[in-house]
């Protein structure tokens, strides 16, 4: 594949505090350099036969193309964050900031405190809309590493000496408040709109129990740690529960096959929250068995092992040994 040079997209002539030579030289032989760079590196790995190149070879090709098709990309996004006026911040971009950070203030604050810990080394000052999370976040990276996985870049702060040391040699402070000084908010807010209508990864969706509420275990732990009255039930079956070696702390276990036997125990004043081994089938249909019989109940997403994954507590499960059947 071959890559094409992208056009400056700032006017060098309009940014205040930063001469033209200085644009001009950082996208001629740093952009235009990582651009080379990705080109050769793309035409050697199209070029070889993985089935007998060493594998040495292709990791590095491979590591090597990440850094430049990084740099690329990051210097694309550098020029085009700059042009405009950066205390004039849009009314949706900065409700964005506000949201996530606290404040547009709290966010620059942050934003230039990462870039002056750049000083004297390499690497991006990078601002990123995250899918997953719903939710823009500061970050750096150096030396091609790469960003958050998933993340969407809107503006981007290059740190590496090549940016700024012939108009202000050492003085990195006073470049990144120039930078500052001159981001384009409504190209970034443009990217942010982009960014905001990526989804993220599709969630887990059950069809047999689409109609069925769930519960996480982080809330589920809130509740506990709150004393808020619940009714917490193992359901995981009995051919793996009698080999299981801890449980939730607060839940008792109950046999998954025997609910007309236990279902009398339980209080319809207080909710309940079934869970199995992954959060699968047996707490859902447990859940479901529940509510048809007039109880607030619902399954816990992601059963026994989530609960661990966010270290809940536990205890020996020795201590709610299950009956006898």
């Amino acid at each position: 594949m071959r890559y094409e040079i992208a056009p400056l997209y700032c006017r060098p002539w309009t940014i205040n505090g930063m001469t033209p030579k200085l644009i001009e030289s950082h996208y001629e032989n740093n952009y235009g350099g990582a651009v080379t760079r990705l080109n050769a590196i793309s035409e050697e790995l199209e070029a070889l036969d993985p089935s007998t190149t060493p594998a040495h070879v292709i990791r590095r090709l491979k590591q090597d193309e990440t850094a430049a098709l990084n740099s690329v990309a990051l210097h694309e996004l550098y020029f085009a964050s700059l042009g405009g006026d950066g205390r004039a911040v849009p009314e949706m971009m900065a409700s964005a900031l506000a949201r996530d950070f606290g404040s547009v203030d709290r966010w620059r604050r942050e934003f230039i405190a990462l870039a002056e810990a750049l000083d004297g080394g390499a690497g991006w000052v990078l601002l990123t809309w995250l899918p997953r999370a719903g939710r823009l976040i500061n970050q750096t990276i150096s030396e091609g590493g790469q960003a958050v996985a998933g993340g969407i870049t809107v503006l981007a702060l290059d740190m590496y000496e090549h940016a700024y040391h012939l108009d202000f040699g050492a003085n990195a402070v006073a470049y990144v408040a120039t930078f500052m000084r001159n981001i384009a908010w409504n190209a970034v807010q443009d990217r942010y709109e982009d960014a905001i209508t990526v989804k993220p990864p599709r969630p887990l969706q059950q069809k047999e129990f689409g109609d069925l509420p769930a519960i996480s275990v982080e809330e589920v732990k809130a509740m506990l740690d709150s004393g808020t009255p619940v009714q917490l039930i193992d359901t995981r079956p009995r051919h793996y529960s009698s080999r299981a070696q801890d449980i939730v702390a607060g839940a008792v276990w109950r046999d998954p096959e025997r609910v007309d036997e236990w279902i009398g125990a339980l209080s319809k004043s207080a909710p309940v929250v079934t869970f199995c081994v992954y959060g699968f089938h047996i707490g859902c249909q447990t859940a479901t068995t529940l509510r048809q019989a007039g109880f607030d109940a619902r399954y816990m997403a992601g059963g026994h092992f989530a609960w661990k994954a966010v270290k809940g507590p536990v205890k020996l499960f020795a201590a709610d040994a299950p009956p006898e059947a």
